[in-house]
Protein backbone atom coordinates (compact mmCIF):
# COMPACT_ATOMS: atom_id res chain seq x y z
CA UNK A 1 0.00 0.00 0.00
CA UNK A 2 2.54 2.20 0.64
CA UNK A 3 4.15 1.92 -2.58
CA UNK A 4 0.51 2.94 -4.23
CA UNK A 5 0.66 6.69 -4.32
CA UNK A 6 4.39 6.44 -6.04
CA UNK A 7 2.54 4.45 -8.92
CA UNK A 8 -0.04 6.77 -8.91
CA UNK A 9 2.21 9.89 -9.30
CA UNK A 10 4.14 7.91 -11.80
CA UNK A 11 0.89 7.28 -13.65
CA UNK A 12 -0.06 10.66 -13.57
CA UNK A 13 3.24 12.23 -14.73
CA UNK A 14 3.17 9.57 -17.19
CA UNK A 15 -0.31 10.70 -18.89
CA UNK A 16 0.76 14.34 -18.53
CA UNK A 17 3.67 13.26 -20.80
CA UNK A 18 1.81 11.71 -23.04
CA UNK A 19 -0.64 14.23 -23.37
CA UNK A 20 2.16 16.93 -24.17
CA UNK A 21 2.79 15.82 -27.58
CA UNK A 22 0.44 17.11 -29.87
CA UNK A 23 1.12 16.24 -33.74
CA UNK A 24 0.08 19.71 -36.21
CA UNK A 25 -0.40 18.62 -40.04
CA UNK A 26 1.11 20.84 -43.15
CA UNK A 27 -1.46 23.58 -43.14
CA UNK A 28 -1.89 24.06 -39.14
CA UNK A 29 0.41 26.35 -36.74
CA UNK A 30 -0.16 25.99 -33.25
CA UNK A 31 -0.06 29.43 -31.52
CA UNK A 32 1.42 28.80 -27.92
CA UNK A 33 0.92 31.22 -24.87
CA UNK A 34 3.01 29.97 -21.33
CA UNK A 35 1.12 31.08 -18.10
CA UNK A 36 -1.40 33.62 -20.41
CA UNK A 37 1.51 35.06 -22.61
CA UNK A 38 2.22 34.60 -26.07
CA UNK A 39 5.31 32.34 -26.20
CA UNK A 40 5.56 31.00 -29.87
CA UNK A 41 4.63 29.46 -33.05
CA UNK A 42 5.14 26.25 -33.82
CA UNK A 43 4.39 23.85 -36.19
CA UNK A 44 3.68 21.89 -38.60
CA UNK A 45 4.72 18.11 -37.29
CA UNK A 46 5.47 17.09 -33.76
CA UNK A 47 4.93 19.59 -30.95
CA UNK A 48 5.21 19.56 -26.86
CA UNK A 49 3.10 21.79 -24.87
CA UNK A 50 3.91 21.32 -21.67
CA UNK A 51 0.27 20.55 -19.37
CA UNK A 52 -1.01 23.54 -17.10
CA UNK A 53 1.53 26.01 -17.90
CA UNK A 54 1.40 26.17 -21.61
CA UNK A 55 -1.74 26.30 -24.04
CA UNK A 56 -2.03 25.97 -27.97
CA UNK A 57 -4.83 26.87 -30.28
CA UNK A 58 -4.74 25.46 -33.61
CA UNK A 59 -4.91 27.70 -36.78
CA UNK A 60 -5.53 26.36 -40.26
CA UNK A 61 -3.34 28.12 -43.22
CA UNK A 62 -5.44 26.82 -45.55
CA UNK A 63 -7.23 28.94 -48.15
CA UNK A 64 -11.25 29.99 -46.89
CA UNK A 65 -13.75 29.94 -49.41
CA UNK A 66 -16.55 32.05 -47.54
CA UNK A 67 -19.85 32.97 -49.02
CA UNK A 68 -21.57 36.55 -48.09
CA UNK A 69 -24.90 36.86 -48.27
CA UNK A 70 -26.77 39.06 -50.34
CA UNK A 71 -27.12 42.39 -49.04
CA UNK A 72 -29.23 45.19 -50.34
CA UNK A 73 -27.40 47.95 -52.35
CA UNK A 74 -28.44 51.67 -53.35
CA UNK A 75 -26.27 52.41 -56.21
CA UNK A 76 -25.31 56.14 -57.01
CA UNK A 77 -27.91 56.19 -58.72
CA UNK A 78 -30.26 55.69 -56.35
CA UNK A 79 -31.20 51.98 -57.69
CA UNK A 80 -31.90 49.42 -55.38
CA UNK A 81 -30.51 46.04 -56.01
CA UNK A 82 -29.36 42.57 -54.53
CA UNK A 83 -26.06 41.79 -54.30
CA UNK A 84 -23.70 38.65 -53.04
CA UNK A 85 -20.56 37.82 -53.70
CA UNK A 86 -17.53 34.64 -52.90
CA UNK A 87 -14.92 35.66 -50.57
CA UNK A 88 -11.33 33.71 -50.74
CA UNK A 89 -8.76 34.31 -47.82
CA UNK A 90 -6.22 32.65 -45.55
CA UNK A 91 -4.33 33.61 -42.64
CA UNK A 92 -0.90 34.75 -43.10
CA UNK A 93 0.15 35.39 -39.86
CA UNK A 94 -1.24 33.33 -37.13
CA UNK A 95 -0.53 35.42 -34.09
CA UNK A 96 -2.09 38.53 -35.23
CA UNK A 97 -5.22 35.83 -36.27
CA UNK A 98 -5.51 34.97 -32.75
CA UNK A 99 -4.33 38.12 -30.51
CA UNK A 100 -5.76 41.02 -32.33
CA UNK A 101 -9.55 39.61 -33.17
CA UNK A 102 -11.70 37.27 -31.14
CA UNK A 103 -12.97 35.41 -33.91
CA UNK A 104 -11.29 36.09 -37.32
CA UNK A 105 -13.63 34.00 -39.61
CA UNK A 106 -16.76 36.16 -38.04
CA UNK A 107 -15.31 39.54 -38.02
CA UNK A 108 -14.09 39.09 -42.02
CA UNK A 109 -17.61 38.15 -42.64
CA UNK A 110 -18.62 41.04 -40.81
CA UNK A 111 -16.14 43.23 -42.85
CA UNK A 112 -16.99 41.50 -45.99
CA UNK A 113 -20.36 42.71 -45.98
CA UNK A 114 -20.27 46.41 -44.89
CA UNK A 115 -17.28 46.82 -47.35
CA UNK A 116 -19.46 45.25 -49.98
CA UNK A 117 -21.97 47.76 -49.54
CA UNK A 118 -20.13 50.92 -48.80
CA UNK A 119 -17.80 50.21 -52.58
CA UNK A 120 -20.91 48.94 -54.64
CA UNK A 121 -22.88 52.09 -53.14
CA UNK A 122 -20.08 54.84 -54.73
CA UNK A 123 -20.96 52.93 -58.20
CA UNK A 124 -23.79 53.71 -61.03
CA UNK A 125 -26.27 50.63 -61.75
CA UNK A 126 -24.52 50.39 -65.13
CA UNK A 127 -20.81 50.13 -63.90
CA UNK A 128 -22.79 47.04 -61.37
CA UNK A 129 -23.76 44.84 -64.47
CA UNK A 130 -20.64 46.12 -66.47
CA UNK A 131 -17.30 46.23 -64.41
CA UNK A 132 -17.53 43.48 -62.37
CA UNK A 133 -13.82 42.92 -62.83
CA UNK A 134 -12.94 46.41 -61.61
CA UNK A 135 -15.70 46.27 -58.94
CA UNK A 136 -14.18 43.21 -57.46
CA UNK A 137 -10.34 44.49 -57.40
CA UNK A 138 -11.56 47.61 -55.15
CA UNK A 139 -13.74 45.31 -52.66
CA UNK A 140 -10.51 42.66 -52.65
CA UNK A 141 -8.00 45.99 -52.03
CA UNK A 142 -10.04 47.46 -49.15
CA UNK A 143 -10.91 44.13 -47.73
CA UNK A 144 -7.26 43.31 -47.77
CA UNK A 145 -6.17 46.55 -45.91
CA UNK A 146 -8.31 46.61 -43.40
CA UNK A 147 -7.83 42.97 -42.69
CA UNK A 148 -4.18 43.33 -42.79
CA UNK A 149 -3.90 44.14 -38.50
CA UNK A 150 -5.74 40.66 -38.90
CA UNK A 151 -2.95 38.61 -40.13
CA UNK A 152 -5.10 37.67 -42.85
CA UNK A 153 -4.62 37.76 -46.69
CA UNK A 154 -7.58 38.69 -48.75
CA UNK A 155 -6.58 36.95 -52.61
CA UNK A 156 -9.67 37.08 -54.51
CA UNK A 157 -13.72 38.60 -54.59
CA UNK A 158 -15.78 37.39 -57.11
CA UNK A 159 -19.74 39.31 -57.45
CA UNK A 160 -21.86 36.59 -57.89
CA UNK A 161 -25.19 37.69 -58.56
CA UNK A 162 -26.63 41.20 -59.08
CA UNK A 163 -30.20 41.38 -58.95
CA UNK A 164 -32.78 43.46 -60.13
CA UNK A 165 -36.56 44.44 -59.40
CA UNK A 166 -38.72 43.49 -62.48
CA UNK A 167 -39.70 47.30 -63.29
CA UNK A 168 -35.89 48.30 -63.46
CA UNK A 169 -35.62 45.17 -65.61
CA UNK A 170 -38.29 46.35 -68.15
CA UNK A 171 -36.74 49.86 -68.29
CA UNK A 172 -33.08 48.62 -69.00
CA UNK A 173 -34.95 46.42 -71.81
CA UNK A 174 -36.44 49.75 -72.98
CA UNK A 175 -33.12 51.65 -72.89
CA UNK A 176 -31.25 48.76 -75.00
CA UNK A 177 -34.12 48.70 -77.30
CA UNK A 178 -34.30 52.75 -77.88
CA UNK A 179 -29.84 52.17 -77.82
CA UNK A 180 -30.18 49.82 -80.71
CA UNK A 181 -32.60 52.03 -82.54
CA UNK A 182 -30.18 55.18 -82.51
CA UNK A 183 -26.84 52.69 -83.50
CA UNK A 184 -29.21 51.91 -86.65
CA UNK A 185 -30.05 55.38 -87.87
CA UNK A 186 -26.78 56.52 -87.18
CA UNK A 187 -25.44 53.97 -89.10
CA UNK A 188 -28.21 54.41 -92.02
CA UNK A 189 -27.16 58.29 -92.12
CA UNK A 190 -23.59 57.72 -92.26
CA UNK A 191 -24.14 55.11 -95.12
CA UNK A 192 -26.25 57.98 -96.80
CA UNK A 193 -23.50 60.16 -96.11
CA UNK A 194 -21.04 58.05 -97.42
CA UNK A 195 -23.33 57.54 -100.67
CA UNK A 196 -23.70 61.31 -101.25
CA UNK A 197 -19.62 61.76 -101.55
CA UNK A 198 -19.25 59.34 -103.81
CA UNK A 199 -21.52 60.18 -106.26
CA UNK A 200 -20.81 63.66 -105.62
CA UNK A 201 -17.24 62.57 -107.16
CA UNK A 202 -18.67 60.77 -109.86
CA UNK A 203 -20.70 63.61 -110.91
CA UNK A 204 -17.55 66.32 -111.02
CA UNK A 205 -15.56 63.18 -112.72
CA UNK A 206 -18.29 62.82 -115.44
CA UNK A 207 -18.42 66.88 -116.09
CA UNK A 208 -14.81 67.02 -116.58
CA UNK A 209 -14.88 64.84 -119.49
CA UNK A 210 -17.30 65.08 -121.79
CA UNK A 211 -16.70 61.85 -123.76
CA UNK A 212 -17.54 60.24 -119.88
CA UNK A 213 -20.81 61.91 -119.82
CA UNK A 214 -21.76 60.03 -123.14
CA UNK A 215 -20.25 56.53 -122.26
CA UNK A 216 -22.19 56.37 -119.26
CA UNK A 217 -25.43 57.18 -121.38
CA UNK A 218 -24.77 54.50 -123.61
CA UNK A 219 -24.33 52.12 -120.76
CA UNK A 220 -27.41 53.54 -119.25
CA UNK A 221 -29.48 52.54 -122.61
CA UNK A 222 -27.83 49.56 -123.08
CA UNK A 223 -29.94 48.83 -119.32
CA UNK A 224 -32.97 49.88 -119.82
CA UNK A 225 -33.04 48.07 -123.35
CA UNK A 226 -32.68 44.84 -121.15
CA UNK A 227 -36.46 45.44 -120.04
CA UNK A 228 -38.61 44.24 -123.21
CA UNK A 229 -41.98 44.89 -121.26
CA UNK A 230 -41.80 48.77 -121.61
CA UNK A 231 -41.90 51.95 -123.83
CA UNK A 232 -39.29 54.25 -123.15
CA UNK A 233 -39.00 57.64 -124.87
CA UNK A 234 -35.56 59.17 -123.94
CA UNK A 235 -33.95 61.86 -125.28
CA UNK A 236 -30.45 62.00 -127.86
CA UNK A 237 -28.59 64.55 -126.55
CA UNK A 238 -27.03 67.15 -128.65
CA UNK A 239 -23.34 66.12 -128.35
CA UNK A 240 -24.16 62.96 -130.09
CA UNK A 241 -25.95 63.96 -133.11
CA UNK A 242 -24.74 67.17 -133.64
CA UNK A 243 -21.38 65.97 -135.88
CA UNK A 244 -24.41 64.09 -137.84
CA UNK A 245 -25.95 67.27 -138.45
CA UNK A 246 -22.86 69.41 -139.11
CA UNK A 247 -22.14 66.39 -141.90
CA UNK A 248 -25.58 66.45 -143.68
CA UNK A 249 -25.37 70.22 -144.61
CA UNK A 250 -22.03 69.93 -146.13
Amino acid sequence: MQGLPIIVVLFIIGALFFYSFRVLREYERGVIFQLGRFWSVKGPGLVIVWPVIQQMVKVSMRTVTMDVPSQDVISRDNVSVKVNAVLYFRVVDPQKCIIQVENYLVATSQLAQTTLRAVLGKHELDALLAEREKLNLDIQTVLDQQTDAWGIKVSNVEIKHVDINESMVRAIARQAEAERERRAKVIHAEGELQAAEKLLQAASTLAQKSEAMQLRYLQTLTQIAGDKASTIVFPIPMDLIGPLLGRARE
